[in-house]
């Protein structure tokens, strides 16, 4: 079938499947063993990569995932912004991304509050800076805030001038 078949085709589906046929492409074309399964709730259509090497898919500090994840949103929904959100995962690794990210913060919170004085993380993509932000949000005795540009933007703490 032609590309301009596929595209038609892929116009077709509902988002879960088009989202389900993507993943199990790419598992298929980087020649790994792994399930895909898809789900929908609250918003999030999500996809599930499991299987035994799937570092290949996750990519040095999550790049390949972030890269399918956006382009996901892009393919599933090709008619734009909505208000469902495309999140790819592997063997787990978003969660013990957020636990690593969490452990920073705590980490880097505590630094700018012992010098007084802000304290700035590496750059993050978006999708990891609203990790910290959102965990950060609950301490009073600090702010967050985020400069730079992307692909080099970064997220700073300071402690809280409220006290």
């Amino acid at each position: 079938m032609s590309a301009r078949g596929d595209a038609a085709e892929a116009d077709e589906l509902e988002p879960a499947e088009a989202l389900q046929d993507l993943l199990e492409e790419i598992v298929d074309r980087l020649d790994l063993d792994a399930a895909v399964e898809v789900n929908e709730s609250d918003g999030v259509l999500s996809g599930q990569v499991n299987g035994d090497d799937v570092g290949l898919f996750i990519g040095r500090r999550g790049q390949t995932i972030d890269a399918v994840q956006h382009l996901a949103q892009r393919i599933v929904f090709p008619d734009g912004p909505v208000d469902v959100r495309v999140v790819i995962d592997a063997n787990g690794y978003r969660e013990r991304r957020a636990e690593t990210l969490r452990e920073e913060a705590d980490d880097a919170a505590d630094e700018a509050l012992r010098l007084g004085q802000a304290v700035e993380l590496e750059p993050l993509p978006p999708f990891e800076r609203r990790i910290v932000h959102e965990y950060l949000r609950d301490r009073a005795d600090v702010e967050t805030h985020s400069e730079g540009e992307d692909p080099d933007r970064f997220l700073v703490i300071s402690p809280s001038q409220g006290g």
